[in-house]
């Protein structure tokens, strides 16, 4: 090993005497026959170590050559956060820690929405009131015991629907929610019907119906006809709580429901 490194020593130091007749002088110090020899010794060790080196060098000078566990991930977009969802309660801690579903009104809480979780109809209301963010369900005030009554003249009990509302968070004041605040929670309600998967929903108020069906209409004018929604068979009436104001208004929900129920039959396979 030693007299080969002796030969190829003497055989550059040849090289570089014929260089400096050829081109003219220049001194070769030990300090550079020291890093030729230690140069040498190491190519003869390990041949790979040069291009070892290089792409070392490669890598430092160029991030994309770098590996992909160092890369960072972009942050995943909400629509591909729900749909990473699987189930009502991972959408649930989806929605708990979403500040875009909050309104102007400061400390409220998620209502979410309660019932059977593959019922096969879908009451969706406006958004949450008083009673509803104080309890974290909703439709449980006046209204709340008036739809009961409704649900029930058509043979259905509030454990065996879903019940849900457009918002997830009260307004201030109980105002209608801004379309900013429709357009912002819908995905999440989408994701939720979705999952639920239901027949039938009904919509019950105009901001729930519009919301929904994506056109600003009357509410007289959207009642009584059923709309493909998702999979499901859609449809309109008044909200209970303007029942309540208005008795008037008894009748025309008194149809729409028994409609529902004929339709639900009908799907159903039990009519």
């Amino acid at each position: 090993m030693s007299q080969n490194k002796e030969t190829l020593l003497d055989e550059l130091i040849t090289f570089l005497e014929n260089e400096r007749e050829m081109y003219g002088p220049f001194s070769v110090n030990a300090d550079i026959k020291q890093k030729e020899t230690s140069a040498v010794s190491d190519l003869q060790a390990n041949p790979n170590s040069g291009s070892q080196n290089s792409l070392s060098q490669q890598t430092a000078s160029n991030p994309a050559a770098e590996s992909s566990a160092d890369i960072e991930t972009e942050p995943l977009s909400l629509n591909q956060k729900l749909k990473q969802c699987k189930s009502l309660e991972e959408l649930k801690e989806l929605c708990l820690e979403s500040d875009q579903l909050k309104t102007d009104l400061e400390g409220t809480n998620l209502v979410f929405g309660t019932g059977n979780p593959n019922a096969g109809l879908m009451i969706i209301g406006e958004a949450p009131g008083y009673n509803e963010d104080q309890q974290g369900e909703p439709f449980v005030g006046a209204a709340g015991q008036l739809l009961n009554k409704i649900l029930k003249a058509i043979d259905f009990e509030r454990k065996d629907v879903y019940i849900a509302n457009i918002l997830k968070h009260r307004p201030p004041d109980n105002r209608n929610p801004t379309s900013e605040e429709r357009e912002r929670s819908l995905p999440f309600l989408e994701r939720q019907v979705d999952l639920i998967a239901p027949k039938l929903i009904l919509c019950v108020g105009k901001v729930s119906g519009t919301t929904l069906l994506g056109k600003d209409e009357a509410l007289k004018r959207m009642r009584g006809k059923f709309y493909d929604y998702r999979g499901a068979k859609l449809t309109v009436t008044y909200h209970p709580a303007a029942l309540l104001r208005n008795p008037k208004w008894k009748r025309p929900v008194w149809e729409d429901v028994q409609k529902v129920r004929e339709l639900y039959d009908e799907l159903d396979g039990t009519s």
